[in-house]
């Protein structure tokens, strides 16, 4: 198949199809400038022999940065909510290897892509080739401009703007490469650009810069140089206004803009305790300097998401009416659906939700008899539930919509609680829930999701506004309420300080219940994503570090006061603790000991102590004045632990490993056959592994049971 992919003669106006891709090689150099090497040729034969659908076990399959980074359907999400017409008109520069062409192919009615490498355009080719509006240029961009006309609806530079320098070079690169691409636009169309944040919380709290992948270079002014440039809010304003862009709206994609999983705007911002989902680098090892849920808490009191937030998509033109979304699309296909609130003329937001796939459309079209089936069940008590309506949009899809709530959530409520160490607060609150969601328990309809961030209280008004696992059976109330217990301690570490034992005995729950409702959580988490890995779990498998400094810190100081030799001197009086001594530089790293001793003539016993905790120390050298000195069964040592394996009669220099399961380990050198002068030399080389005294005193027994005369 590869042979078909040849290298042509290049000439003005040469294409090549791909299915129903079109590419343009007009423009194309004659070689790809940028390459990432082997992977791209594994993408290629991906993209070619498999379909879409096959994706997600590939991705799970292969445990690869790359594979996921350039397949996930996550990645679409980041331009998937844009409101675009079915006849509009776009051009994606820097489109690489197509991971949002597809979405774009379905909003727009044309997708004109520019990229520099050939390889990556035939990825994005072969993955869309059903598509029958995607016409790809392949070379510069700078080469490519003039060919494109004056009429797109909408130009996305998706990941792209940060390489302004390369793309067009210069002094003023980034506001010239506005200053190209408005010419482009038709009078109402929009620039899309999807960047990262150069002061993200997320380089803050130790994630290595997203472009050059070092610690702290974006905060320092990428003193490394480098081709990619990334600003805050304030350096793109600056840009923005300068190429004369004086219309533009920023919005806020979270964790950040590659896998978005909720959009925020200034109109509808984060509320405290909502940042939950920070751990979502996949592609390099990072540190974790601080709590990044509980600075995110501290910067949204304080109002300055915006400054910190970790990536920003910004509009170029006019607004849209688009204020919050949240994309629930790393499940099944059938449950694949967005939440969107959009807020049309200042009037009240509309809050609706979407399937996502043709296979979700049966469990949109659910929650309309959802609501039918609990605002029967809860009519008369105290839990009002959140009116839906099921619509239609123009192509004739089923959505639906909700009535708009005002409130605040239950589990900031009761995260206030926590946070003034309020435990009766806490309780009460609890016991008000499952009293209201208890109300007539035994009817054959029950919401599974009636977790506290579900519930909206606006004073004495509690209201469920997400019923979307709605079941046609009753579920105890203690189950219910377990689980929404459960889903809150996950969802914040802070809330571990809860007196859970209060929980199990207020709704009755033994031990063994509480298993069994741990266990039914995961058939079920397994149920809405259909068995597929978690993007928590996709982090796992490929396998990047957490490294938290802080634990270094206390290991070194801990390694201060165990990691220390102290030497005892015995002349005839015994071992005098106030006349012992330190060996300060004795430790060569964690795990090596190399010193040289000057011991009087008149020390009869020497006692070295390897550190101040139990451990295992292995001899690897030690003489007396420069000869080996002979460590023969307990002759010449002694020690209070045990040998690992005795010598041998006929073996005078042997290296011994010595077992201490004591917090006080000593090793006791005999002098006294030693022939000695005045002043005298001992040189140890020890390599030495601290263990718990437990493991040290297993290997003790084990030992002393090999060898019961050692």
């Amino acid at each position: 198949m590869l042979s078909e992919l040849s290298v042509r003669k290049r000439g003005v106006g040469m294409t090549e199809k791909i299915g129903r891709v079109v590419l343009d090689y007009s423009k194309y150099p004659g070689e790809d400038l940028y390459c990432d090497g082997e992977v791209e040729e594994e993408l290629l034969h991906i993209v070619m022999d498999h379909s879409e659908a096959e994706y997600g076990q590939i991705i799970e399959e292969r445990k690869s940065w790359p594979i996921l980074y350039h397949l996930s359907p996550l990645r679409e999400n980041i331009v998937e909510w844009i409101p675009m017409e079915a006849d509009a008109k776009v051009l994606e520069v820097g489109s690489g290897c197509g991971a949002i062409t597809g979405v774009l192919s379905r909003k727009a009615g044309s997708v004109t892509c520019v990229d520099l490498s050939k390889k990556r355009s035939l990825i994005n080719a072969y993955r869309h080739r059903e598509c029958d509006n995607i016409h790809i240029h392949v070379g510069n961009f700078k080469d490519i401009e003039p060919l494109l006309p004056d009429d797109y609806d909408y130009i996305c530079l998706i990941g792209v703007f940060e390489y302004g320098q390369a793309y067009i070079g210069g002094n003023r690169p980034y506001e010239e490469f506005l200053s190209i691409l408005r010419p482009h636009l038709s009078d109402s169309g929009r620039i899309i650009i999807a960047i990262e944040n150069k002061y993200g919380l997320k380089y803050f709290a130790g994630c290595r810069e997203d472009h050059l992948g070092t610690y702290f270079s974006g905060l320092e002014g990428y003193p490394e140089g480098g081709d990619a440039r990334t600003f805050g809010r304030t350096g793109l304003e600056k840009i923005f206004k300068a190429s004369g862009a004086n219309k533009y709206h920023f919005y806020y994609p979270y964790p950040d803009y590659k896998f978005m999983t909720t959009l925020y705007s200034d109109e509808h911002l984060p509320e405290k305790g909502e940042l939950s989902n920070n751990f979502r680098n996949f592609d390099r090892d990072r540190m974790l300097l601080f709590d990044e849920t509980s600075t995110y808490d501290g910067i949204l009191e304080e109002g300055l998401f915006s400054v910190f937030s970790n990536s920003y998509a910004v509009v170029l033109g006019r607004a849209f009416d688009t204020e919050y979304v949240k994309y629930s699309n790393d499940r099944a296909e059938e449950f694949r659906i967005k939440t969107q609130m959009d807020r049309i003329s200042h009037g009240e937001p509309i809050v609706c939700k979407y399937p996502l796939t043709k296979a979700a459309r049966e469990h949109v079209k659910g929650m309309s008899v959802a609501y039918e089936k609990l605002y029967r069940r809860y009519k008369g008590g105290r839990l009002k539930i959140n009116r839906c309506k099921l619509l239609k949009d123009p192509a004739g899809s089923c959505y639906a919509r909700f009535e708009f709530v005002e409130g605040v959530l239950l589990s900031r409520l009761m995260d206030d609680c926590l946070d003034r160490d309020d435990q009766e607060g806490f309780r009460k609150l609890f016991r008000e829930y499952v009293e209201r969601i208890g109300y007539r328990e035994e009817e054959p309809v029950a919401d599974f999701d009636t977790v506290f961030s579900n519930i909206l209280v606006n004073n004495d008004k509690w209201t469920l506004i997400d019923y979307e696992w709605t079941f046609g059976k009753p579920i105890a109330t203690k189950e219910l309420a377990f689980r929404a217990i459960y889903c809150y301690l996950l969802e914040d570490d802070k809330r571990n300080k809860l007196d859970l034992d209060f929980i199990l005995e207020e709704l009755g729950i033994t031990q063994e219940e509480a298993q069994t409702y741990r266990e039914q959580e995961l058939d079920f988490q397994r149920f809405v994503t259909g068995q597929r890995k978690s993007m928590a779990e996709m982090r796992e498998l490929i396998g990047k570090r957490m490294m938290v400094p802080q634990k270094w810190i206390d290991k070194y100081q801990d390694s201060q006061m165990v990691n220390r030799v102290q030497i005892y001197e015995n002349t005839g009086n015994g071992y005098e603790e106030e006349k012992s001594y330190f060996v300060t530089e004795a430790y060569q790293g964690e795990n090596l000991i190399e010193m040289e001793l000057s011991v009087p003539g008149n020390v009869q016993t020497l006692r070295i102590d390897p550190a101040m905790d139990s451990c295992v120390v292995k001899i690897l050298e030690m003489n007396w004045n420069g000869e080996v000195l002979p460590l023969k069964g307990r002759r010449t040592l002694l020690i209070n632990g045990s040998i690992a394996k005795p010598s041998e009669e006929d073996n005078s220099c042997y290296n011994p490993s010595l077992i201490f399961p004591s917090k006080d380990p000593n090793i006791n050198i005999s002098l006294e056959k030693l022939k000695k002068e005045s002043d005298n030399t001992l040189y140890a080389k020890m390599e030495i592994v601290r263990i718990p005294s437990v493991m040290a005193q297993d290997l003790t027994d084990a030992a002393k049971k090999r060898y019961p005369f050692t």
